[in-house]
């Protein structure tokens, strides 16, 4: 795995349907080592709310061999072209909390990075059913907290139905992520995700978790009308 990436399309619902139920396999796509194929989801809005789901767009996270590999996925896989209709960006892996199968290659930590870097953070869970109701509870007071943070470009939660959750956000840098981990005041506002984070160690609400830090490399193509969604110059 020494490239990875994140892809955001809108093929339809049909195509989203299709790439859900027949994703890309590793064994078939030359230099794919893992792919999740999920649906975005607004982040703060309530579970029952229609609007919380956008099931003719995709999202995609894949680890691959190299650059080659990615670049014959977007020209000829019939997934990867309809990716490449969208926006994804490129990454280097940085450190990882958590364990999942196929990323048990990973070291805990491959890199370190200057706190006025920018990096993309993304989480990926197997929840477990009976642990729903609580970990709504717990999650929806840190989705609006991330949603609400200025020092995002972009954040977001994603499922597939019906156990794997996944949330992806690009922070200006580094420090921003951690402030917002840990909390930036003493005030319970501020305090959201540090709490849930405690919670989760009391009793897990997934059966596997983690959560992956990268450098973003370069970004292609078009999101919802932007264009730049990567931090450009150091604040």
């Amino acid at each position: 795995m020494k490239l990875f990436s994140f892809h955001l399309a809108s093929p339809g619902l049909g195509k989203t349907l299709e790439f859900l139920l027949r994703p890309p396999l590793t064994g078939s796509t030359q230099g794919l080592s893992h792919i999740e194929i999920v649906v975005p989801m607004t982040l703060g809005r309530r579970v029952s709310q229609p609007s919380r789901y956008h099931p003719r767009q995709v999202a995609a996270f894949a680890a691959w061999e190299d650059e080659s590999a990615l670049e014959e996925f977007l020209s000829r896989d019939r997934c990867g072209m309809a990716l490449a209709r969208g926006w994804h960006v490129r990454m280097e892996f940085v450190r990882k909390w958590g364990q999942m199968k196929g990323f048990d290659g990973l070291p805990l930590t491959a890199m370190e990075l200057d706190d006025e870097d920018p990096v993309v953070s993304f989480t990926l869970a197997r929840l477990r059913v009976m642990e729903a109701v609580r970990f709504i509870r717990w999650g929806k007071p840190v989705e609006r907290q991330v949603r609400d943070d200025p020092t995002t470009t972009i954040a977001m939660a994603a499922i597939r139905p019906l156990r794997t959750l996944a949330t992806f956000s690009i922070w200006q840098t580094q420090r921003d992520l951690k402030q917002m981990v840990h909390g930036r005041r003493s005030d319970e506002a501020s305090q959201k995700h540090a709490k849930a984070m405690q919670e989760r160690n009391r009793k897990d609400f997934h059966h596997e978790f983690i959560t992956m830090r990268f450098r973003p490399l370069s970004e292609h193509g078009i999101w919802e009308g932007r264009k730049q969604l990567l931090p450009t110059t150091p604040r």
